[in-house]
């Protein structure tokens, strides 16, 4: 595994590689994974380091688009692939594969099925250049007992860049984080301080989400300049727990960003947009509803510091409740990334956060669920019945309600017209504090 830098040369040592392996072997069959179908073709093929650029031009007889298929004319085929397609690897037989930014894989699965496939040959290889990132399927493939790695950085072929690259980038991120992981190549490990682990997310990611009772797209508004805006959708599946869907962010103009949570909104038939609207207050709504007038639009207001709102989510990634259905690469590396002292404004987090506490039910009935989930139904039936009654008279008064305790709010006030419930100071119908 090439293990570098951005800048090293890492596609190139990839697209060499696999030149050398379809000279020495004729009538030969190689697989090329990438992150998705694009990337194989525009960076492993046709890019200018790819293996269009390396392999002398007599020597390529077809290079079929539709197909995926190289063919040379010593007889051997390279079959392009996408991560995000691992059922595709099911079935072929390769002697040999080159898989690019292995890091950025969705499907964590891709590798297990490539290697069942590499069985041609008396001595089947892959070869795999990747940006370091501290994934779960970087780490297993750097535990394999044959694993060679070789690590680089961006200084390492300098003299190849352009001038000024140093000066006017390089200098940028040495010595942060981000330089460390992107030039130097270092594998980093989790931040000391993070809310998030890529453990806890590794281990409740799934390829599919469920079907969701509740879905909503939410959006954290750019604070400045050189802010994203954070769109991420989430939901809340059959069994209650959470499912980051789609993470849209970026750097848009007012009217891009609006059109693509929109778009998003309708591509998931979500229930709602969330917002907020700390930042530009109405102006947020009436931009959406530029857009579309009738998107159901619903605003949060943030009284309550970014740590205080994230760590009841964290929590339940930590519980397992909380899945991501794929990879979401931006999304994830600010999430193991972000503590209370970094600077930047972490907007892909706080859509993330104020999605899931809107689908979750984190403000209002986060008492009330806890309460149920530590007083399961008797098997006494008359004891049964009756905590059912209470069950459905909670919900009739909360949807009647319309209110509680919010997330990051102030201590709720008592209902006049609940019939209180203790859990220690908390009452478990209103959530009013005594």
């Amino acid at each position: 595994m090439v293990q570098a830098g951005r800048g090293f040369g890492k596609t190139r040592a990839g697209a060499e590689a696999t030149s050398h392996f379809l000279h020495e072997h004729p009538s030969s069959r190689v697989a090329l994974v990438g992150p998705t179908w694009r990337d194989v073709r525009d960076t492993m093929i046709e890019g200018e380091s790819g293996l269009l650029a390396v392999l002398p031009p007599r020597e390529v007889v077809k290079w079929n688009t539709s197909l995926g298929e190289l063919t040379l004319r010593n007889g051997s085929k390279c079959f392009a692939y996408a991560a995000t397609q691992p059922d595709r690897l099911r079935g072929p037989q390769h002697h040999f594969a080159w898989g690019d930014e292995l890091a950025a894989w969705e499907r964590a699965e891709t590798w297990d099925v490539l290697l069942l496939g590499l069985r041609l040959g008396k001595d089947p290889k892959v070869v795999l250049t990747t940006t370091p990132k501290p994934r779960a399927i970087v780490r297993a493939v750097l535990k394999h007992p044959r694993c060679v790695t070789v690590r680089g950085s961006t200084y390492d072929n300098i003299d190849n860049l352009p001038p000024d690259y140093a000066a006017a980038v390089l200098a940028q991120y040495e010595g942060s984080r981000m330089g460390r992981q992107e030039i130097m190549g270092e594998l980093l490990e989790d931040v000391e301080g993070a809310l998030w682990t890529l453990d806890d997310i590794d281990k409740a990611r799934v390829p599919e989400a469920p079907d969701m009772l509740k879905v909503v797209v939410a959006i954290d508004p750019a604070g400045g300049g050189a802010d994203e805006v954070g769109i991420v959708a989430v939901g809340m599946g059959k069994d209650r727990h959470g499912y980051v869907l789609a993470d849209r962010s970026g750097h848009f103009t007012p009217e891009r960003w609006a059109k693509r949570a929109v778009d998003l909104y309708r591509e998931l038939e979500a229930d709602k947009i969330v917002v907020e609207r700390n930042y530009g207050g109405d102006m947020v709504k009436a931009t959406i509803q530029a857009v579309d007038k009738r998107v159901p639009i619903s605003e949060v207001v943030a009284s309550r510091g970014k740590r205080l709102r994230a760590e009841p989510i964290s929590t339940r990634y930590e519980q397992g409740l909380v899945h991501h259905v794929g990879v979401f690469t931006e999304l994830e590396d600010q999430m193991i990334q972000w503590t209370a002292d970094t600077e930047d404004s972490p907007d892909r987090v706080d859509a993330l956060v104020w999605g899931l506490t809107d689908v979750l039910n984190m403000g209002q009935g986060a008492a009330f669920l806890d309460y149920w989930k530590e007083h399961p139904l008797s098997t006494n039936p008359a004891e049964s019945k009756r905590q059912a009654q209470d069950e459905a008279a909670v919900r009739q008064l909360q949807r009647k309600m319309g209110r509680g305790p919010r997330f990051g709010g102030g201590t709720p006030n008592l209902d006049p017209k609940c019939e209180h419930r203790w859990r220690g100071d908390s009452c478990v119908f209103c959530g009013g504090q005594r």
